[in-house]
């Protein structure tokens, strides 16, 4: 079926070339000159600072601080924690060459810093008055990608790491789930993505971990998203990095660790969550331009109507709102509406000759039905809650859509049918083999075990075995 030229791939015919041409027809990245890389553009990049702008607020908020730490690290330190190392080796970038010579030791280009971090919480803390240590980090990190997808799985990504140090594991436990929880939060109220949250089965754990917890989305294709994920270390790498403190009883005590983490790969969470076959649909927390204004007429016309709309927007950037008066003349009202509705701009203001006669604009908002005049005397403030119940609705309507897509079930046929569409809500036994039989099979994994899930008891949906979990998991395909 043809398409519009300046349109994109339906979503029902291909999801995975929708979301391809939409980043770059939406003008959110690029490809880099080296394999698997990508440049972030402007208007992608406002996306970010948005989500990051919020998390960094809520992570400062809750007693952390930031720090920095070096993106090159001895490859001797990879190798104290034996899983960690195994778990990343097949994805490390090595340096073995600079400055025009052969280096005695080769270093990693930062895959993730829990073993930078551990060698400094070694040497800071003594005392368990220095505790907890509470850190985190915006940066870049490098893990060779060989099925490289924009936002989703990029060689080099963005995003923040914390990473704690405490005096007890109950004390960690805590902190882990305190991550997890904003993550969850950010997920629903910035990108009004509805997570589920909760814990990984063993088999998924992060290489080195005790406890990995993870936040779920569910994308337009009924695929999963791992939007942000949370670790319980345990001891394992205070045991590597020699992490003590002085307890207060007396004695040499290893701390307990954590480290947790969300990612640029959120944005392709918001594109492939709420985007349609018009382009984006962005929730106004995230939007680059919350609101854009068209002006209606050339020449003469275009004089008279574009000092009202610098105006206008003028007022509602007052008010906080992010606007943006499209003025380029060369260009017709009708490419400009479709323009801003492949960047998924949330409210698009038209102000003609007439509607300034009649003191008012055309509102119209990115999921389409009728157009409405707005007031421009009380715009601010009518712009302000249209913005407050567009981000509403995108997570309603998120929300009923995962919902529709997650079923419950008892028998292998209903599974394979749930997650061939969604996710499946089954129990299981529990064992890494059948965990990768179901996979062979449906190409579907545990994605959690819910944290709200209700206490229940039953047979593995695969192997028939009693569940290992006391409640159901979720299963699902995923990115």
């Amino acid at each position: 079926m043809a398409h519009d030229e300046r349109g994109v791939t339906p979503q029902r015919e291909d999801f995975s070339a929708w979301y391809n041409e939409l980043v770059f027809k939406a003008e959110l990245v690029d490809r880099g000159p080296v394999r698997g890389t990508m440049v972030i553009r402007p208007y992608g990049y406002r996306m970010w600072e948005l989500l990051q702008a919020d998390m960094d607020r809520r992570i400062k908020e809750t007693g952390h601080v930031n720090a920095y730490f070096p993106l090159l690290i001895p490859e001797s330190y990879l190798q104290r924690e034996a899983e960690h190392i195994e778990g990343f080796a097949p994805e490390l970038a090595v340096v073995t060459h600079a400055g025009g010579k052969e280096l005695e030791e080769p270093l990693v280009v930062r895959p993730t810093s829990e073993t930078v971090v551990g060698e400094m919480m070694a040497k800071w803390i003594s005392s368990h008055r220095d505790l907890p240590m509470l850190l985190n980090q915006w940066a870049n990190v490098v893990r060779w990608e060989m099925r490289p997808r924009m936002f989703l799985r990029t060689t080099e990504f963005l995003w923040q790491e914390g990473h704690t140090a405490h005096a007890d594991e109950a004390d960690a436990m805590r902190e882990t789930l305190l991550a997890l929880g904003l993550y969850a939060q950010v997920a629903r109220d910035v990108a009004a993505m509805p997570a589920v949250a909760g814990e990984k089965t063993p088999s998924e754990r992060f290489a080195g971990a005790a406890r990995t917890y993870t936040v779920e989305c569910m994308m337009r294709d009924g695929k999963a998203l791992q939007a942000g994920t949370s670790h319980f270390m345990g001891t394992n790498f205070a045991r590597a990095f020699d992490i003590q403190y002085a307890a207060e009883s007396g004695g040499q005590q290893l701390c307990h660790t954590t480290s947790w983490g969300m990612s640029a790969r959120m944005i392709g969470g918001v594109i492939m969550t709420h985007g349609d076959d018009k382009g984006l649909v962005l929730p106004p927390l995230l939007a680059p331009y919350q609101v854009v204004i068209v002006p209606i007429g050339r020449g003469e016309q275009a004089d008279q109507v574009l000092p009202p709309a610098r105006e206008l927007a003028g007022r509602l950037v007052q008010a906080g709102i992010r606007t943006h008066v499209d003025d380029r003349p060369q260009l017709s009202p009708g490419f400009k509406f479709n323009h801003w509705e492949m960047r998924g701009v949330p409210i698009r203001l038209e102000l003609g000759p007439r509607d300034l006669a009649a003191g008012t604009a055309l509102m119209a908002t990115r999921l389409g039905g009728r157009k409405t005049p707005v007031s421009l005397d009380s715009a601010p403030a009518r712009l302000n809650f249209e913005l407050t119940a567009f981000q509403d609705l995108l997570l309603r309507r998120a929300t009923e859509f995962r919902d529709q897509r997650t079923l419950t079930v008892d028998t292998w046929e209903q599974f394979a049918s749930a997650v061939a569409t969604g996710w499946a809500s089954a129990f299981h036994c529990g064992e890494p083999a059948c965990e990768d039989d179901i996979k062979a099979a449906t190409s579907a994994t545990p994605r959690c075990i819910p944290d709200d899930g209700e206490p229940e008891e039953g047979t593995c949906v695969r192997c028939g075995r009693p569940s290992a979990y006391g409640k159901r998991l979720i299963f699902g395909r995923s990115y």
